[in-house]
């Protein structure tokens, strides 16, 4: 898949499940992705698709019990993470790999200053004393756009807004430059100037650190003005794939359609002055999927051989994937 031609971060088959009573639910369920140096890749689809399960997984942070990875591979230049101990794990986390979390307020300690949140990833990745760390600390939220980073760094969250709040998120985030950026939903709890903002310094210092950019999120906005390329996840697997050009000019996968209608639009039929075309139906269970397409109950295309078999991940035009039968045998 695209996402620069040297991936830094490449995800093979990875499978993610979680046992639970009713059954085993198969979150990420085969997934492929990679990406480069300097590239953001958009994962994009539903509340319940898996995208934050393929964060976690990323990180090895998936809760064991109930989850557990249970294949595939995820290669940090070349080097397999899912074979290396927790200790290992631990100095790559936050050092080269970090995550930006959606909820700024569930994330950050509300106990601690914010300065000291910051320096206790100097401390423990690069073995800073506290007034070293400290004064990093201060320089991070000076690069992240705080005003007056002398004062806020001995602030506590709640005395911070919420831009401000996921900005420290952001600060942490970078604090040792990262080759990979994890951005789960980074913009879900901002109003709308906000968020353009929070999109803006991402793509700043992405630009600036040449880091490799994951952003989860639902938000077709976003992705429109943050990635290059973009893979549409359905239940557990990803359904399309390709450049955010290709994706948003000549969408190919139904599901793909069904979030580009859903979108608001202020013209609708009729002379309509607002208009909302939902997705029918709902997300299958992950424990009781359907035989063959697992998208095959909500789409209006259907086929026979959408309940025999299901469809795979295969390339129908230049560096554009799809996992749709309209493109494989009947097609």
């Amino acid at each position: 898949m695209a996402g620069g031609m040297e991936p830094i971060l490449e995800v093979r088959g990875l499978r993610t499940n979680f046992e639970t009573e009713r059954g085993i639910v198969r979150a990420v369920d085969g997934v492929d992705l990679r990406v480069g140096a300097g590239r953001t890749v958009a994962v994009v689809g539903e509340s319940g698709c898996g995208k934050s399960v393929l964060a976690l997984s990323i990180l090895r942070l998936v809760p064991s019990p109930p989850g557990r990875i249970a294949g595939g591979e995820i290669l940090l230049n070349g080097r397999d993470l899912l074979v290396l101990s927790e200790e290992e794990m631990r100095k790559i986390r936050g050092r080269e790999i970090s995550m930006i979390f959606q909820e700024p307020m569930t994330s950050l300690n509300p106990v601690f200053r914010v300065g000291e949140q910051i320096a206790e990833v100097f401390r423990l990745h690069q073995g800073m004393d506290r007034r070293q760390a400290l004064a990093q600390s201060t320089e991070m939220l000076r690069m992240v756009g705080i005003p007056s980073p002398e004062k806020r760094v001995r602030d506590y969250p709640h005395q911070m807004s919420g831009g401000m709040r996921q900005r420290v998120m952001i600060a942490i985030a970078l604090a040792c430059r990262p080759r990979v950026m994890l951005a789960d939903e980074p913009t879900t709890a901002l109003d709308v100037t906000i968020q353009a903002q929070m999109i803006d310094l991402i793509a700043a210092l992405r630009a600036d650190t040449g880091a490799a950019v994951i952003l989860i999120t639902h938000d077709l906005g976003v992705v429109a003005e943050a990635a290059e390329t973009v893979a549409v996840m359905y239940a557990g697997q990803i359904v399309e794939h390709g450049s955010v050009r290709d994706l948003f000019s000549t969408p190919l996968h139904p599901y793909t359609l069904g979030l580009m209608n859903s979108v608001p639009s202020m013209k609708g039929p009729a002379g309509r002055e607002a208009f909302l075309k939902a997705i029918p139906g709902v997300v299958p269970p992950l424990y009781d999927l359907p035989t063959g397409c697992r998208f095959r109950d909500r789409c209006p295309d259907t086929f026979p051989l959408c309940r025999e078999r299901a469809p795979i991940l295969e390339e129908v035009a230049p560096d554009h994937l799809c996992r749709c039968w309209k493109y494989g045998e009947i097609g």
